[in-house]
């Protein structure tokens, strides 16, 4: 443990919060290609403007002036589409470092592709060429929100996610004569993210999701049971493409967000696997971590999840095996099952935490039951 008083540890130089009225080197790139993205139909907030001055003066705290709210990711920023206002992704890539991106994205956006209910990968909108940077471009996508932001408040809620996030795996679509099988490679729970636009009506800022968008106060939103929502898996980076017909994948191990998969640890790192039954594992470890060990009420995943995440490859189920497992499941529960809480596993610690969610919770059940709201909230589409 360091000595506070040690006189060689007050040399040590303390690690200076960013000055919110300097540019982070990762934003001067945005600011740089402002008025380009005006051209090509997209604007940036006020902080990227090449001629930004500070809104905020001395009688006023910095951090409440929208323009203060620095951007970490560099290669990521929000953006209005000026043709009608709608919030927008950027996400800058260079396809040299990942090659198959972009061309595995238009895949899953093109027309009969994005149009089946089952298609789960995020929509590219436009990809723009950055003019100075040949080998970069721009993909222009929805904005979307954590998927587990807010929490989820029915054991339906999560089994409707669960559904989700399996489902994306089934291939072919009907409507494709000729169709390829794409593999994630890093199904972790960052790279799965929600489309926010029906339990935010009023949308939230993008860089504090607390706020409303001209953040003047809370945002507001509505549970998923009330307004269903849609789930994707975002990150293409490590993804690859294989023909109908080729024989069993062999792919050298990609060290992507989740650490803990089995046939990567020891020796294993250096030889080559098959990466399906590792997409399994990533799958079935986001339910065991994100929800198996952190709530109550979604116990019935249990054996599944164990099966998903077994230590031999070789013994897990194909997704098509997890689906049809996940359906039995699915339709042994009862509707009171699917509209109970999910309760958060800690929470006892606090008397007062458990009556206050459990009130809330039975008044929002009378009150989907009495609108109709069906307790497995499925989207339209």
């Amino acid at each position: 443990m360091t000595d506070i008083n040690d006189p060689a540890t007050k040399s040590i130089p303390k690690k200076k919060r960013p000055n919110p009225k300097a540019l982070l080197p990762g934003e001067e790139f945005w600011r740089d290609h402002q008025v380009w993205l005006a051209e090509k139909g997209y604007m940036l907030r006020p902080r990227y403007m090449p001629d930004w001055v500070p809104s905020w003066s001395s009688s006023r705290h910095v951090f409440d002036c929208e323009d203060a709210l620095m951007n970490q990711t560099p290669q990521l920023i929000d953006a209005s589409r000026i043709s009608d206002g709608k919030l927008v992704g950027l996400k800058r890539i260079d396809r040299v470092l990942h090659p198959h991106e972009v061309e595995i994205g238009l895949y899953f956006s093109s027309p009969q592709i994005l149009s089946q209910p089952r298609n789960h990968c995020i929509p590219i909108h436009e990809v723009l060429t950055i003019p100075d940077e040949p080998n970069e471009v721009i993909l222009v996508m929805p904005l979307l929100r954590a998927y587990d932001d807010p929490r989820f408040k029915s054991v339906g809620e999560a089994a409707e996610f669960f559904r989700q996030i399996f489902e994306v795996r089934i291939y072919p679509y009907p409507a494709v004569a000729i169709y390829s099988i794409e593999v994630p490679r890093d199904c972790m729970n960052l790279n799965i993210m929600m489309d926010p636009t029906n339990i935010f009506p009023d949308m939230y800022h993008p860089k504090s999701d607390r706020r409303n968008f001209n953040f003047r106060g809370k945002a507001k939103y509505f549970t998923r049971t009330a307004r269903p929502t849609k789930y994707f898996f975002i990150d293409f980076g490590l993804s690859r493409k294989y023909e109908p017909g080729t024989s069993e994948p062999r792919e050298d191990p990609i060290q992507g967000g989740d650490k803990s998969v089995p046939e990567f640890q020891g020796e294993g790192i250096y030889k080559p696997s098959n990466p399906f039954p590792t997409d399994i594992y990533y799958l079935g470890n986001l339910i065991r971590e994100d929800f198996l060990q952190t709530t109550l009420g979604v116990e019935f995943m249990k054996p599944l999840v164990e099966d998903m995440t077994h230590h031999d490859p070789s013994k897990r189920p194909s997704i098509d095996e997890v689906v049809e497992k996940f359906d039995e499941i699915l339709h042994s529960l009862s509707r009171w099952k699917l509209r109970s809480r999910l309760v958060e596993k800690g929470e006892q610690k606090y008397p007062l935490i458990p009556i206050i969610r459990g009130i809330r919770h039975t008044f929002r059940t009378v009150i989907h039951v009495l609108t109709l709201r069906n307790a497995l909230p499925r989207p339209c589409s």
